[in-house]
């Protein structure tokens, strides 16, 4: 199938998927769900990419394997984590914030979550339609980021719910496993998961487009939907979240700062 075309599908693909969710949140009022079908979404892009490229098999079998293990295990993880719940606070704040145009405004924030999958699914098809085999370097280097960053993810997101079911532990920090030396350890090894397809493909005909998936979504973590309103909402939420602020890294794993020597009071810890 013609680049272009399988690029078509799969935009396509992806409207009609978030436009389904928007109609079951339209009932539930609960636009949370479209997190999980997101990243289901672009794990089938990938399955899908490899199917339809005319590319290298060993390139094919690449994007299909990791692409799809990585979008269905976070999709997986997602739903888990938001079925049965209240809807999220971003989506909460959203609707709120929209008032009655709500309906109309979440359709066309779901439409633009449509049109950032396609870019980011460029780190799949570029790939996939690369006649040239990838160099063993290539191989190993992809394979160990591919691996770091999904059992990293998965080890973070696993340490995160384990705190949470602790009753003991309800508005606090969660500042165990990899939560320690990052904020947002889920993020980063996030950030880094987009980097193993542009290891595979850099050094090959259009390989250099494979650089902007993950600065897309660094981009939109750090600086759009991700860090910013989040931290903001924890400020607000979690007993002790400056202090945590003040002493870990926002993003890359890092052993955590020293304590100033007289630590500002956080109003919201509990006192002796």
């Amino acid at each position: 199938m013609p680049f272009p075309a399988a690029i078509a599908i799969a935009f396509a693909a992806l409207i009609a998927s978030f436009a389904a969710v928007w109609l079951v949140q339209l009932r539930t009022r609960n636009a949370g769900m479209i997190d999980p079908v997101w990243a289901a979404t672009l794990g089938t892009v990938a399955v899908f990419a490899a199917a339809v490229a005319a590319g290298d098999p060993v390139n094919r079998l690449f994007v299909a394997a990791c692409g799809g293990l990585w979008g269905w295990r976070l999709g997986l993880h997602l739903w888990r984590r938001n079925a049965g719940h209240d809807e999220d606070y971003r989506y909460r704040a959203l609707r709120d914030q929209w008032g009655a145009a709500a309906p109309q405004r979440m359709l066309g924030f779901f439409l633009l979550q449509a049109a950032v999958s396609v870019l980011l699914s460029l780190a799949f098809f570029v790939p996939a339609y690369q006649a040239a085999p990838p160099t063993r370097i290539a191989i190993a280097l992809a394979l160990v980021i591919w691996l770091a960053s999904v059992t990293g993810e998965a080890a973070a997101d696993r340490q995160l719910r384990r705190f949470l079911a602790r009753p003991e532990r309800t508005g606090r920090v969660c500042d165990e496993g990899w939560w320690r030396y990052s904020r947002h350890p889920n993020y980063f090894f996030e950030c880094l998961h987009w980097c193993a397809y542009a290891a595979w493909s850099l050094g090959r005909p259009w390989g250099w487009v494979t650089l902007a998936p993950p600065l897309l979504m660094g981009w939109l973590l750090l600086r759009v939907s991700g860090i910013p309103l989040l931290e903001a909402h924890l400020l607000e939420s979690r007993a002790g979240y400056r202090d945590y602020m003040s002493r870990t890294s926002a993003l890359i794993p890092w052993p955590p700062r020293r304590p100033p020597a007289n630590p500002t009071i956080d109003s919201r810890e509990p006192g002796p």
